[in-house]
């Protein structure tokens, strides 16, 4: 059963609906996302039974087809704020620019001052875009793409569960900026968790999510050459 086609596909389905009826039941603690403890048990899993990484992805190649239909479906809820969200566009474009850069160029110094190799700089890289668009870029850069999908999702996660300390911290209590914050620091994580949060919320975590993801994809190709040789 370890070794069938199928295998990752049905684990991976299987532990994320426990991990999503136990978040539901704790009253959908931000440390308890299912994203995070689905993930989690999922490694313990592969380790304990011996089951390499790549045999498990190869069985998950639906899901991740169907990561880009995902994000385009996205638009819906854009269409349905689109009054609120016209009035905000040129302070979410600036934030989205500065805000963007500002968490890739961080990430990578961060990064070089603790030693970290040019692999794996060039797999960090996109880890501030949403998991489809961060895949092409480092195919683009030629670094390893299940590296940055991991750095992707351990910072959409992190983003999520750190999200109400800075909230409360910062006094952030309207939710369109709070749907920014998530949306830009956060990406597909932060836009599920902001959804929960309501539906103005979810809108403007999508369009900081979206124009974050195309600004630093049209981007970062030419950029990160300029400081990774």
């Amino acid at each position: 059963m370890l070794h069938k086609p199928l295998f990752g596909l049905l684990l991976t389905l299987a532990v994320y609906q426990l991990a999503l009826l136990l978040y539901e039941r704790c009253g959908k603690r931000a440390f308890l996302h299912p994203v995070a403890t689905s993930a989690l048990v999922i490694a313990l899993l592969l380790k304990y039974w011996g089951v390499p990484y790549a045999h498990y992805l190869q069985g998950n190649k639906l899901l991740e087809l169907l990561l880009g239909p995902t994000t385009v479906a996205l638009a819906i809820p854009l269409y349905k704020e689109f009054q609120h969200l016209r009035q905000l566009a040129l302070p979410v474009t600036l934030t989205v620019i500065i805000g963007g850069l500002f968490a890739t160029a961080s990430a990578l110094a961060i990064a070089w001052w603790v030693g970290a190799s040019d692999q794996a700089l060039l797999a960090l890289a996109p880890k501030t875009i949403t998991t489809p668009m961060a895949m092409g870029v480092a195919e683009s850069l030629g670094a390893l793409t299940t590296l940055t999908t991991g750095a992707v999702v351990f910072t959409g996660v992190i983003g999520v569960l750190l999200s109400p300390v800075v909230f409360y911290v910062l006094q952030l209590k309207d939710p369109r900026l709070q749907g920014v914050v998530l949306g830009l620091n956060a990406h597909g994580v932060g836009t599920a968790r902001s959804f929960e949060m309501g539906a103005s919320a979810g809108a403007f975590a999508t369009l900081t999510m979206c124009l974050c993801g195309s600004f630093l994809s049209l981007t970062l190709p030419y950029l990160i050459p300029l400081v990774i040789h």
